[in-house]
């Protein structure tokens, strides 16, 4: 026990604990949720509703203040500290962003606002969308394009499975001279399926 304490004295520790408060630079009020970041670790916390923020870190890590409205800030922890823990009290400026000028005007005459109106296009509600989608030429298009899904894929290999077992060591039987086979056929070709897709 005591060749363990003694290890633990003579190697110098580098992770300590980094705590403070950010606040703003011209009022002094502390920034909720401002992201504390620990640059290239992955790592970080967030402040509390008063700014206060504790977090592990490594001497020589680069730590990364950032909150929305203020200019990030970013500061170095010291290689060279003596104990393992570190205070800091950060100061945040303040962030203007200026938009450019919108200028709302009105339409400039009647007729304008008659011909906008006239030519603007109305959404489909959901009552014709669903009367578009239930027809029949969109279902067989639909139909036709709809790549098979993981159930009828393997219904369908174990369709074609169990069909060459049952007829494993003969001849399976030709359609050709199936009549229902035939009307099917039939009823494909005057729907126009064989028909060439443009």
């Amino acid at each position: 026990m005591q060749q363990v304490l003694a290890q633990q004295r003579s190697t110098p520790d580098s992770v300590i604990q980094l705590y403070g408060v950010v606040m703003t630079a011209d009022s002094l009020q502390g920034i909720p949720s401002c992201s504390v970041i620990v640059l290239g670790k992955g790592r970080g916390t967030i402040t509390s509703y008063d700014g206060v923020f504790s977090i592990v870190v490594i001497k020589g890590d680069m730590i990364t203040f950032s909150s929305v409205g203020f200019k990030d800030r970013t500061i170095e922890i010291p290689k060279n500290l003596a104990e393992n823990q570190y205070s800091v009290i950060q100061l945040l400026v303040s962030d203007t962003a200026y938009l450019p000028a919108t200028i709302l005007k009105p339409r400039p005459t009647r007729e304008q606002f008659e011909r906008d109106f006239v030519n603007t296009t109305v959404p489909d509600d959901l009552y014709e969308t669903a009367r578009k989608n239930t027809d029949e030429s969109q279902r067989r298009m639909i139909l036709a394009n709809l790549p098979a899904d993981a159930k009828e894929a393997v219904s369908f290999q174990m369709r074609v499975q169990a069909n060459k077992a049952y007829y494993a060591g003969q001849i399976p039987p030709m359609n050709i001279f199936n009549p229902a086979a035939w009307a099917d056929f039939v009823k494909s070709w005057k729907r126009g399926d064989f028909k060439r897709k443009k």
